[in-house]
């Protein structure tokens, strides 16, 4: 099985052969084009993932090339070939949209691993591309992201109870999905065309909810000048989302049990009952059974709720899923924000996979916005993190003296809490020194 598609574009035929010889070896497919003609014309039929370009071509220059592929082929990751001396077309191509540059010749240990990491990058972002493709718009299974083997579990669970009217508990610390696997069941659901329609139960007082949940007749309270439908009422025959379950007050409780067994409910200040055909998801981050135990929650309301549960991974749980998910909000956060970014360097992706996420998902998604925002590269880099981002991870044996000269000053800030005179003289240098290094290495 081809570990994927690399296209050479170079018009020495002899170090096509030798470059496509080297990585058919490791089970790449290889195509072959002379010219930036001949290339286009692959790339109209063909699926390429990686490019290897020569920079001077017989009818083109690779510099330009790289940026009218990366237009058209967003996906595609490339590498330049320059010349010795010519580092400059390298820098340029980079800028352009490239993965990377090798300088003929003298770089041949750096190709193959090179490669390897253009060719994860771009399945990557092929992998993000066609979830996308697949969501469009719709809160449907497809738009839970993720190839871990824990989100799969979840998934296929979702997947059986869609198909019954059966009530689901989804247990998850928050920000972990609930509220999407909620409505990936429902639209799985005979009730699909329904309405959907999702209550915080934490973002109420027990009074406000209550009235929001059941509805009123006019005259209920002093407020109350007409009749209001509540969100059950909303609901009727479709679902119902009750969030965060756990924080509703006891006396509600009573009364959501009744809809549970009798699926009818009385309106605020009402004396005829409301018959409702709705199916109920609740979701929680609290531990049910010991909120039982110190009376804050109905027994019988939690086994009535808890007919099939699920427990959603937390992202700390998943993090083989964190580059896609982190792929998937950068192409779906840099337009919003009018930014041209394709993508995440490896020092920024290993950042993300060694932090630990309090906020799951949802901390995820404003870590990655707030990076787009201050980035003004074609790629996110760590310096575009929050500093204690930076501060985890076990060093690198790789790291040039610059780096480790930055990560050191990084975490001497840390430990004075950012003060600069402090730091200046932990490290025994001039306040001006340290002024300049900063600017110079971009800490922010």
């Amino acid at each position: 099985m081809s570990k994927g598609t690399i296209l050479i574009i170079d018009d020495e035929e002899q170090l096509r052969k030798l470059l496509g010889r080297l990585l058919a070896l490791e089970g790449y497919t290889i195509l072959e084009a002379g010219n930036v003609k001949a290339a286009q014309k692959l790339l109209e039929r063909e699926e390429v993932q990686v490019i290897l370009s020569d920079v001077k071509l017989p009818d083109g220059n690779g510099v330009e090339l790289t940026q009218s592929i990366k237009q058209k082929y967003p996906e595609t990751e490339i590498i330049v070939l320059t010349a010795y001396g010519n580092i400059e077309d390298g820098v340029q191509a980079i800028k352009n949209g490239a993965f990377d540059y090798i300088t003929k010749g003298d770089d041949n240990n750096r190709i193959l691993p090179l490669v390897s990491k253009a060719m994860d990058k771009a399945f990557l972002q092929y992998r993000v591309r066609s979830l996308e493709d697949k969501i469009g718009g719709k809160h449907d299974f497809d738009n839970i992201i993720g190839e871990s083997a824990e989100i799969k579990e979840a998934i296929a669970l979702a997947r059986k109870v869609a198909g019954t009217d059966v009530t689901v508990l989804l247990l998850g610390e928050t920000g972990s999905g609930k509220e999407v696997f909620a409505q990936a069941i429902h639209r799985a659901s005979e009730r699909g065309s329904q309405p959907f329609v999702a209550v915080n139960c934490s973002a109420f007082g027990k009074e406000i909810l209550e009235s929001e949940l059941f509805g009123h007749k006019a005259g209920a309270f002093t407020s109350a000048i007409k009749d209001k439908k509540g969100f059950l009422e909303e609901a009727h025959n479709g679902t119902i989302f009750l969030d965060e379950i756990g924080e509703m007050a006891i006396e509600l409780q009573a009364k959501l049990l009744r809809v549970l067994e009798t699926r009818e409910f009385y309106k605020v200040g009402d004396s005829k009952p409301i018959k409702v055909n709705i199916r109920i998801i609740a979701a929680t981050n609290r531990e049910l059974e010991k909120e039982i135990a110190e009376g804050h929650f109905r027994a019988d309301l939690y086994y009535r709720l808890s007919a099939f549960q699920i427990t959603l991974p937390s992202l700390n749980e998943r993090r083989k899923d964190i580059p896609l998910l982190a792929q998937y909000f950068i192409q779906q956060l840099a337009p919003k924000n009018s930014r041209k970014i394709s993508g995440m360097t490896e020092a920024f992706s290993k950042a993300l996979r060694e932090h630990s996420w309090k906020g799951n998902i949802r901390e995820l998604r404003n870590v990655i916005e707030r990076a787009v925002i201050l980035s003004d590269t074609p790629e996110l880099d760590i310096s575009a993190l929050p500093l204690d981002f930076r501060m985890n991870g076990p060093a690198d044996d790789a790291l040039t003296l610059a780096d480790a000269e930055r990560r050191h000053i990084i975490r001497i800030l840390h430990h004075v809490k950012g003060n600069k005179t402090k730091a200046a003289e932990v490290m025994q240098i001039g306040l001006t020194t340290l002024y300049n290094k900063i600017k110079e290495y971009n800490i922010q």
